[in-house]
């Protein structure tokens, strides 16, 4: 970042006064770099009686219907009680879906009222009903254990065991064992719910993540981490690999015709595939999954958009738009974990988790992991400074921190009692600066005292920050669904874009800024931004 900090009291004072009635620019030209797609990340899948497909987000909140004919999907049931991590179906047709997040497990029969049969469960995510119609879910990441969910929502969930190792996508087998993956243990085993009792029945997976029957009593098993389809013998555990796919699967359904469905979390996508050939059929999928932070590099008169996809680390092409997919979630030998945040300078790309509480350094050219800090609170943004140390913006300590040392284990904060701290750039005269969001505010931090000054204020939700060649501030107010413009000296503001598909309504059990929207700058002023609503890359180009 570029500009001067010398104007003292007197610009503390400006910056202050100014506020939000921005002028508009003219002349920037918004077109859209990379299309959208349907989900917000793609988790569970379920086909009822009539045929009909259902997928879950998490991060999207929402329970939509696929349309397998046009490669569509509509939201079923929307945020906040859409959020569904898996989705089970009754032997009466009672549709009932998990809500990871907020702990939550519903039902709604037909088109009728949709009903909460268990709270309290912090990371709910596997569920399936009996041939009796009993209903079971079980808790993994933010929990270990399985219970007996009343289909009434009157009595609490009984657990029946726990420990288990991450008991993920299961179902009940035509011995009314109930059959499923334990994620963190690589097996694939039966539980008898009523005796409490587990069994293996398959060993070798990398990350099994779901199972499913089909009406032969075959057992068809996804594995995350090497992307296959797998069909295994319940009585023997004998394994065959029926489809290759991609690697971050989460789950599957099979419908009445034993046409199997498996989603993909990276490729926001859903494909069909055969049983009996492996033919692979792509029902949708996205270029993105469910892009954030952004980090842009200008060479030899090309721009590179590096993309923090929460499932994925990408690159774009800034003139052509082509995707380049770098790393992906879960994939065997990768080190990624859910990147949101990301900036880019020189021969590094910086990536950010605030729900992982990471933050990666990665070699810019050849996609390596160099470094992964853990154990970070709510980071967003972080930069390199020119000592090495890293700086980093902790939304869960409201602070402004500096790492330094192995693995960044010296820590110490720089400023603190920031309001909503997330996009972070650097300036050459020793600070930098900030946005706090839930203040509306971007601020500048002198790094040798903290000392922090007000630049502009009274803004709606302002997240992505980055520096302009010209030495202004672009930033990405998501609260008003616009980029502006941001004069450090003056405080002045001054609209770019307006009516941008930006500022995804946070989840429920996630913070206000969700995934935060992205905002990077070339060499020669143009613009990119992430659509967090759409899945897409847009770019202002002035005219």
């Amino acid at each position: 970042m570029r500009g001067r900090l010398a104007f003292g009291a007197a610009l503390a004072a400006i910056a202050l006064t100014h506020c939000n009635s921005a002028a508009r620019a003219q002349g920037y030209q918004v077109s859209k770099l990379v299309s959208g797609s349907a989900f917000h990340g793609v988790h569970g899948l379920g086909v009822d009686k009539s045929g009909r497909l259902f997928a879950g987000s998490v991060a999207g909140a929402a329970l939509y219907e696929v349309d397998r004919d046009s490669g569509t999907a509509k939201v079923a049931i929307p945020t906040p009680q859409g959020m569904a991590d898996d989705i089970a179906f009754a032997p009466d047709g009672t549709m009932a879906w998990t809500a990871f997040l907020t702990g939550d497990l519903y039902a709604r029969k037909a088109d009728g009222p949709i009903k909460k049969l268990a709270a309290g469960l912090p990371g709910i995510n596997s569920l399936a009903y009996r041939k009796d119609g009993r209903l079971y879910a079980s808790q993994v990441f933010l929990g270990d254990a399985l219970y007996e969910i009343d289909v009434e929502g009157v009595k609490p969930p009984r657990k029946i065991l726990e420990k288990m190792g991450g008991l993920n996508g299961f179902e009940f087998g035509p011995d009314d064992m109930l059959y499923g993956p334990l994620w963190f243990k690589s097996q694939v085993v039966k539980v008898d719910v009523d005796k409490a009792e587990l069994s293996v029945v398959a060993n070798g997976f990398k990350i099994p993540a779901a199972v499913n029957f089909d009406s032969k009593g075959q057992l068809w098993v996804v594995d995350t981490a090497l992307g296959q389809l797998t069909r295994v013998d319940p009585k023997t555990g004998a394994k065959k690999l029926v489809a290759q796919l991609k690697p971050s699967l989460d789950n599957l359904a099979i419908d009445d015709r034993d046409r199997i469905y498996v989603s993909n979390m990276a490729d926001n996508g859903i494909q069909e595939v055969d049983p009996d050939s492996g033919t692979v059929k792509q029902l949708i999928i996205g270029k993105l999954a469910l892009p954030g932070g952004i980090g842009v590099v200008s060479e030899s008169g090309k721009d590179t958009v590096y993309v923090a996809d929460v499932m994925a680390y990408r690159s774009v092409d800034g003139a052509t738009g082509e995707v380049r997919e770098i790393a992906r979630m879960h994939a065997d030998g990768v080190t990624l974990e859910y990147p949101m945040s990301a900036t880019a300078k020189g021969d590094e790309v910086i990536l950010s988790s605030w729900f992982s509480g990471t933050v990666q350094v990665l070699d810019r050219r050849t996609g390596q992991s160099r470094e992964m800090v853990h154990g970070l609170k709510a980071p967003h943004d972080a930069i390199r400074l020119r000592n090495g140390d890293l700086l980093v913006n902790e939304l869960g300590s409201r602070s402004l921190i500096r790492l330094g040392g192995e693995h960044g284990k010296q820590r110490s904060t720089v400023a603190g009692e920031l309001n909503g701290p997330i996009g972070l750039v650097a300036a050459d005269d020793g600070s930098v600066y900030l946005t706090e969001a839930f203040s509306g505010q971007v601020t500048r931090v002198k790094l040798d005292d903290g000392a922090k000054t007000v630049v502009a204020k009274d803004l709606k939700m302002p997240e992505g920050l980055a520096l302009a060649p010209s030495g202004k501030l672009i930033v990405a107010e998501v609260g008003a669904k616009r980029i502006v413009e941001i004069d450090p000296a003056t405080g002045s503001v001054t609209e770019l874009a307006g009516n941008l598909p930006i500022g995804l309504a946070a989840a429920p059990g996630l913070p206000p800024t969700n995934i935060p929207t992205g905002v990077g700058v070339g060499a020669d002023g143009t613009i990119y931004v992430s659509s967090d609503i759409e899945n897409a890359i847009y770019k202002l180009v002035k005219q």
